[in-house]
């Protein structure tokens, strides 16, 4: 697809939601680099938050304490020439928060409402001068309900567990079949818990990604976004 341009008067905020390992960060770094946008990764902010609470030993079950914690959180999302750099307090974490420990944890600390409503708030904050491309759980129904274009990314537990573990280094000791079942368990949390629970907004298109290729997705969502703002785009 040619590279194409959304004029900066008319910019719009791209929502993409979906379970885990459905590829969203992924395709909204490269949809947000085709439109000149700016991404903005809301995972990853969760990640950063697990790894700090887990570094400060706290658990997710003494929601009291990590309330407490929370106002002393810094998390910023630096644009970067090797990708978006991701930094906890001043510490570079955009490595370790993608480690098993904290990825078999960001579901019960992401459940924590508080914890939710402070990350929410800093993600509006962002999207706020639009032309943003924002990725995450609840990004259409409740970070960015009036986002111009909303899609809802999603793909079978096999694919989603396979493309995972394609990802995984050979220091990694976890097989396919223990990520499939770590996969489906990630989105019965994440579709059973009581704030932002993962659903799929009313308005949004759904995409099922399954067979199709990165660019492929990534040209699609492009395409609606370009749709949208049809004759007010530069091409």
């Amino acid at each position: 697809m040619a590279r194409q341009h959304v004029s900066s008067s008319n910019k719009i905020n791209v929502a993409i939601d979906g379970p885990a390992g459905a590829g969203k960060s992924t395709v909204a770094r490269l949809v947000a680099k085709a439109l000149s946008y700016v991404y903005v990764d809301t995972g990853a902010m969760y990640r950063a938050a697990t790894w700090y609470m887990m570094c400060k030993e706290i658990p997710a079950e003494n929601v009291q304490k990590v309330l407490q914690h929370v106002p002393e959180l810094v998390i910023e999302l630096v644009p970067d020439p090797t990708g978006q750099k991701v930094y906890c307090n001043g510490e570079d974490v955009t490595t370790v928060i993608r480690s098993m420990e904290v990825t078999s944890n960001v579901s019960q600390y992401s459940s924590i409402a508080g914890l939710r409503t402070r990350l929410t708030e800093n993600q509006r904050e962002m999207a706020a001068r639009k032309g943003v491309v924002m990725d995450g759980r609840d990004i259409g129904t409740t970070v960015l309900p009036d986002a111009e274009v909303k899609v809802f990314m999603t793909a079978s537990v096999q694919e989603r567990a396979s493309r995972r573990f394609k990802e995984l280094s050979e220091t990694d000791d976890i097989t396919l079949e223990q990520l499939e079942r770590d996969i489906a368990a990630r989105d019965k949390l994440d579709e059973e818990r009581e704030v932002s629970p993962l659903r799929c907004s009313e308005d949004a298109i759904v995409l099922d990604t399954t067979h199709m290729g990165i660019q492929d997705v990534v040209d699609t969502i492009v395409s609606y976004c370009l749709t949208e703002k049809d004759g007010e785009i530069s091409q």
